[in-house]
């Protein structure tokens, strides 16, 4: 981040360069088509109750933080005169550090990622789904506020901070004082245009109309002042979503609450809610989100359910209530048997927690088969965000394993337009096919052109084209579905067709054997540094030549992506199968046959491996060494 110091300020003050995404994102905003800009003052009071249930947590443990002054709650005031809005809460505050990391930048993991985003945002939806995927709604008071004013003193501090701008590239930030601990939000607001969404956010019945709308859950009181000066009124009931019935809670309740617990700004695709009652009873509040995070697949993101005790919040995101692969659900869990100040380690051993997450697992996964079942364009809207995520859960929750399979979607040589799951692929099988196959590789294209499909494509066999990163590590976990081995169709051998068919194929090969074993031993020596064998070919129809792997070995996709990681691992070799019924091979047989010195045949060699790889979508080892064959090879045949 760059900033500059002025000399004309005191030496505690600082004027402060917005980070780079962090200035379009307010430009966006501040310029964008969104109309439900009253929507700014659930996002603040929404972080105004984070801080709140982050002291109540650390106070458990540090009762000093507290300081005498146990009153947890959210105020709103307003300046008719001079137009101003104030947000102000009784939690944790910030320092000035957190106030710099958290205000002035957006997460560090997350700046390529809404570069990306941004540079083709602009319209109302765009808005919605960048601040919800990336967590920032603070900056949603820019929406209606010329200038935004901070003060917030940490709890166990005796120094506060003013954090001040008016959005236009820059903030000012200095030691200030205040009484006691939390935030106080200033907005110094714009004046009322309807036509562009911006209501008179001075009016008491317009706030209490927002709160009742999107923070009535709040679990703590939001005070604020009627227009007739009487004593500040709480303006939301406080009752715990969670806690009521699902059939007295509508639909924008739900949403609503999501949109509070999630920060994100769009509708969830899926709500769950239900209570767990017996020896052990908690109540659960589920949320599919309707897009993925932008940081699912980073390692560093940091996900969790939000885990209370008797409607105190003990955990912000408790990682422990759902296996890994469904880190991006959302949501609470309320459970009544919980120590107020258990610790993060013995919540990790506490079995209780263990029952819960057993539990939520099962519902989450049955969830998603009924969506499969019963509302099937639902569920693919849920795969297109989450399946690569859900695909991580065959090897690592072996005790759902069989739910998780029923759910994998792939494509297929099927058809073009519809992924097929592997049952209904096991539904089309031939009669006489007893495995199920399948090819890696980095797009659908890529697979479909690839010669390993030649006689698949000619017996009318189907293939699972398997495009997702995760594959090749789903694939080691695995091996069958319903009694049908899976195979590559890049692996091992190849053998299609009736029992009277592969016999016939099996004797023409034996038979061209010999006839073509002079070559192949030719091509072992002369591309021995690249293969380990060279052998004719069941799986080939026309094209000359293709790269195969053993059972075991790791597929040229796999092996690609661990040399990304490992640079200076060696390459494994593979093996060069030959179409002997393709006419540049049976010439090269024919040209070795009459001169085994032919000059050209060291270039044909070199050109049949280099097309080989390019077929695959493999790089060539040595491009300069192949373009000179090429050459030579057209030179004598043109």
């Amino acid at each position: 981040m760059l900033y500059m110091l002025r000399n004309d300020l005191p030496m505690s003050e600082e004027i402060l360069e917005f980070q780079t995404e962090t200035k379009e994102l307010l430009h966006l905003m501040i310029h964008s088509l969104y109309t439900r800009k009253d929507i700014f003052l659930r996002e603040l009071i929404s972080n105004a109750s984070d801080a709140l249930d982050r002291l109540r947590y650390e106070a458990l443990t540090r009762h000093e933080l507290l300081d005498g002054n146990d009153r947890f709650e959210i105020r709103l005031e307003v300046d008719r005169a001079a137009r101003t809005l104030t947000i102000g809460d009784t939690g944790i505050g910030m320092s000035r550090e957190e106030v710099i990391a958290h205000i002035g930048t957006i997460a560090r993991s997350g700046t390529a990622e809404l570069r990306k985003k941004l540079q083709g945002s602009g319209s109302a939806a765009d808005v919605a789904e960048l601040i919800g995927q990336f967590g920032v709604g603070f900056y949603s008071a820019f929406m209606v506020a010329d200038r935004v004013k901070m003060l917030t003193r940490r709890a166990g501090q005796t120094t506060a901070t003013e954090w001040e701008s008016a959005a236009a590239g820059t903030y000012s930030i200095k030691d200030a004082d205040k009484a006691g601990r939390g935030t106080v939000i200033t907005l110094y607001l714009k004046k009322p245009d309807p036509e562009s969404g911006i209501d008179d956010y001075t009016e008491h019945w317009r706030l209490a109309d927002i709160v009742k709308q999107h923070s009535d859950f709040v679990s703590y009181p939001i005070y604020a002042k009627k227009d007739d000066g009487a004593e500040p009124a709480v303006l939301n009931s406080m009752k715990p979503i969670w806690k009521r019935s699902a059939a007295e809670v509508k639909k924008e309740e739900y949403d609503e609450f999501y949109k509070h617990v999630s920060h994100d700004w769009t509708d969830p695709l899926k709500t769950i809610h239900f209570k767990a009652e017996g020896t052990f009873e908690y109540d659960a509040l589920l949320y599919v989100p309707a897009k993925a995070p932008y940081d699912l697949y980073y390692a560093e993101s940091d996900a969790g359910l939000r885990l209370f005790a008797k409607r105190v919040m003990i955990m912000d995101k408790c990682a422990d209530l759902l296996p890994h692969y469904l880190r991006f659900m959302r949501g609470v869990v309320d459970a009544a048997d919980l120590p107020l100040n258990i610790s993060r380690q013995r919540l990790q051993q506490d079995h209780h927690i263990g029952l819960i997450r057993k539990r939520l697992t099962r519902k989450i996964l049955d969830t998603f088969q009924e969506l499969f079942d019963k509302d099937y364009e639902q569920y693919l809207t849920l795969w297109k965000e989450f399946g690569v995520a859900i695909k991580e859960g065959v090897a690592t929750d072996f005790e759902n394993r069989e739910k998780i399979l029923g759910l994998l979607l792939f494509q297929s040589s099927h058809d073009a337009e519809k992924l097929t799951s592997l049952k209904e692929y096991v539904g089309r099988m031939q009669t006489q096919q007893d495995q199920i196959y399948h090819l890696t590789g980095e797009s659908r294209k890529v697979i479909e052109n690839s010669p390993h499909l030649e006689a698949f494509k000619e017996k009318g066999y189907e293939v699972l084209y398997l495009v997702d990163t995760v594959d090749e590590f789903l694939l080691q976990h695995l091996t069958e579905f319903e009694g049908k081995k899976l195979k590559s169709a890049g692996k091992g051998s190849i053998q299609l067709g009736t029992g009277q068919e592969k016999e016939a194929a099996e004797k023409e090969l034996k038979e061209k054997q010999d006839e073509y074993k002079p070559l192949m031993e030719f091509l072992e020596k002369e591309l021995g540094e690249h293969v380990k064998q060279v052998r004719l070919s069941a799986r080939l129809t026309t094209s000359p030549a293709c790269l195969v792997v053993e059972e075991h070995d790791f597929s040229p996709r796999l092996e690609r992506a661990l040399r990304q990681v490992h640079s200076q691992a060696p390459m494994q070799k593979r093996v060069l199968e030959l179409n002997p019924k393709h006419p540049l091979i049976s010439r090269m047989r024919q040209r070795h046959a009459a001169d085994a010195a032919d000059a050209v045949l060291h270039e044909a060699a070199e050109l049949v491996f280099g097309l080989a790889l390019l077929a695959e979508g493999s790089e060539l080892p040595d491009p300069i060494r192949f373009s000179r064959a090429a050459t030579e090879v057209l030179g004598k045949v043109v």
